[in-house]
Parts: C-alpha cells; sequence; structure tokens
C-alpha cells in the first residue's frame, strides 16, 4: 500500500516524528520464566542443553507473553514494534538449538550451523510466527484506534563477526564466511517477510561486514519471496571513540551501508544518551536518509531494576532534546528500556518537528 506514490511509513515519517519500541529483553525478564516456561510442551523433552535465555524460542513456546509486551508499547505510543527476533538466526541461535559439538567454532562448524535442515525448518518457523504475534498485536491497536502501526522485522548483530579474528593468537582466522553469514541472514529474512512485516530492521551492527552479509540477504530474500518493504539499518559505537568494533567511525558506516539506499539509517545501542549524543548529531549532519536513534537507557547498572540506571523521567528528555534539535525522524529505546520510558519520549518527542531529510543540521 502506498499513499501519493509513498509507503505509509515514509508519509508518516514525513508528517511528524515516528516512536519506535523498547527493549523485548529487558521487558521478558521482568516475567522470571523458568527452564521449563521456555521449553513449553513442545521442548519438554529437549536433549543436552539449557534453553532459559532463548528469547526467540518463546515466540513458539510462549506467544502470549511476546504479544503482551508488544501490547504494552502499542499501548504506550509505538508506532512501530520490532519482532522478537534479535538473535534469530541459525548462528544466532546455536548455542541453544544446534545439537552438534564444535572442536571449534570455525568456518567448518558453522557451515553444519548454516546447512542443519532441522535447525533451519525451526529459525524460519520462529521467525514467522515472531511476525505474526507482531502483526496481530499492531492491527488489533491499528483497528481500535484508527491509526496504523506498523511491525519491524528486528534482524541484530551474530556472537561471530565476519572481519574480526576472535582469537588473539591468530589475528588471520575468521569464524565465519561471508557466504555462512548471507545464508543465515537470508533464512531470516525470508521468513519475517512470508510472516508479514513492514519492514526490515538491521540493527545493532558492531560489524560492517556483518551488516553487508544481511543486507545482501534481504535484498536475495525480496527476490525469493517477491515481497520488498523499506529497509531500516542502525548501527552501534562501542565506546566514547564513536567506532564500531570493526573500526569504522559513524560516517565511515554510512558510507559503507549507503549502497542499500535505507529508508531510515541510524544508531542504537550501546551507549545510553549522554554518551551517543555526539554521534547522532554528526550522523544528522551528514546522512541524506531518515534518522533514527534508540539509545540504551545509559551505561549498564547491576544494581539498576532494569540493569542500566536511567529512568523513563530521565531518560525521556535527553532523548528528547535530540529531536527539539532537529536530528530525529525516528525515535525509540534499546536496552533497559520500557513502555513507560516509550510513553514519557512519546509525548515530548511528538512536539517537535521532524528533521528535514537533505538539509543542513546547524550547530548547538
Amino acid at each position: 500500500m502506498t499513499t501519493n506514490g509513498l509507503h505509509p511509513l515514509e508519509s508518516l515519517l514525513r508528517e511528524r516524528i515516528v516512536v519506535l519500541d523498547g527493549a523485548m529483553g529487558t521487558m521478558i525478564q521482568q516475567y522470571k520464566l523458568s527452564e521449563q516456561d521456555y521449553r513449553g510442551q513442545r521442548f519438554a523433552d529437549w536433549k543436552g542443553k539449557d534453553l532459559k535465555g532463548s528469547l526467540e524460542l518463546l515466540n513458539l513456546t510462549q506467544p502470549q507473553v511476546v504479544e503482551e509486551i508488544h501490547a504494552a508499547y502499542l499501548d504506550a505510543g509505538a508506532d512501530v514494534i520490532e519482532t522478537n527476533t534479535f538473535s534469530g538466526t541459525t548462528i544466532g541461535l546455536h548455542d541453544f538449538l544446534f545439537q552438534g559439538e564444535p572442536k571449534r567454532k570455525d568456518q567448518e562448524f558453522f557451515q553444519r550451523v548454516v546447512d542443519d535442515v532441522d535447525l533451519r525448518a525451526l529459525v524460519h518457523e520462529i521467525n514467522f510466527e515472531a511476525a505474526r504475534i507482531a502483526r496481530h498485536a499492531a492491527d488489533r491497536v491499528a483497528n481500535e484506534t484508527g491509526q496504523q502501526r506498523f511491525v519491524g522485522g528486528s534482524m541484530g548483530p551474530l556472537p561471530v563477526a565476519g572481519s574480526i579474528s576472535p582469537d588473539v593468537n591468530d589475528p588471520a582466522f575468521r569464524a565465519v564466511s561471508f557466504d555462512q553469514l548471507r545464508q543465515t541472514y537470508f533464512d531470516e529474512a525470508k521468513a519475517l517477510l512470508e510472516g508479514g512485516v513492514d519492514l526490515l530492521i538491521v540493527e545493532t551492527i558492531f560489524d560492517t561486514l556483518n551488516g553487508k552479509a544481511a543486507l545482501f540477504a534481504i535484498t536475495e530474500a525480496s527476490e525469493k519471496t517477491g515481497r520488498r518493504v523499506p529497509l531500516m539499518i542502525s548501527g552501534t559505537v562501542i565506546d566514547k571513540s564513536g567506532r564500531n568494533l570493526s573500526g569504522q567511525t559513524v560516517e565511515a558506516s554510512l558510507i559503507s551501508l549507503a549502497h542499500a539506499q535505507p529508508l531510515i539509517l541510524g544508531l542504537n545501542c550501546s551507549l545510553g544518551p549522554d554518551e551517543m549524543e555526539s554521534f547522532v548529531e554528526e550522523l544528522a549532519r551528514t546522512s541524506p536518509y531518515y534518522m533514527s536513534a534508540y539509545p540504551n537507557a545509559g551505561l549498564p547498572d547491576a544494581l539498576s531494576p532494569t540493569g542500566f540506571p536511567e529512568t523513563a523521567e530521565t531518560f525521556a528528555p535527553k532523548v528528547a532534546k535530540w529531536a527539539e534539535n532537529g536530528w530525529l525522524n525516528v525515535v525509540g529505546g534499546c536496552c533497559g528500556t520500557t513502555p513507560d520510558h516509550i510513553r514519557a519520549l512519546a509525548k515530548l518527542a511528538r512536539q517537535f518537528l521532524p528533521r528535514v531529510v537533505g538539509t543542513e543540521i546547524s550547530s548547538t
């Protein structure tokens, strides 16, 4: 569906700042689910590995929990909710769901992971059901409120990187190949498209080569399914140097990924609003795309109830300031954020006009 030749999401982006949801994992932790809760009836006899912590498996074993979380974010004012598929790839879930044991986690091992027929089928089901659950929640709230809500297919990072050696004694070693990265992301993207997502979100990109593999896979999955949806790309910086794990600055990452022509490009995760601010400003100044930002609720803090120190009352004004500065088109929260954070943020951010794409941002 388009509006005046535009996708409905782009029409909304031109109208006002769009609100993304907050953290899925933070909310799941509040349910204090047991090993048996994660297993459910279907995986009650799963052998060899504990399944507690496999958040994506809950799409099959506790779908009502996932939908409740989606509903809470929608009720808080989110325009876009993300599927519970952040680690929903064969490689991302292999520690829980792959039965083979490695001598070493190298390319030979990960080839078995990405080729495993049963694991691929299970990953497809997990992603398809995640999209269906989010779609049901979004459509229900849209029908109740008369305001369209969107489902973003979350494609998060992997536990391995294509451009970095995990072995400090062997800097030339690579645990995975580009083709293995592409294959694992293809399975996820295909299932999300078939499940009915409105856009795909390649997020928390810490290794640019991993991100490129995901983008390659999305192109293939779009061709395979015959469905093309808008693309959102969100990188992450790992420290105050403003670089990702593969050493690129914010601007360098933009240049490396711009060939995919995303609708939205921005930053999320690893840093809180205080630490991320200068990098959000830099990207808003240089990017020709709609701009997104959804930081963590501060830096990790084990003594805080959510594991992160920023409350809704402290988080929202800091992030809304970026909207007031004219930097943002999409705003939300990452690790440590809850519906309370999103409700407070939506209330403040919607007071400001969205960033005009393609214009210079003045210094503040």
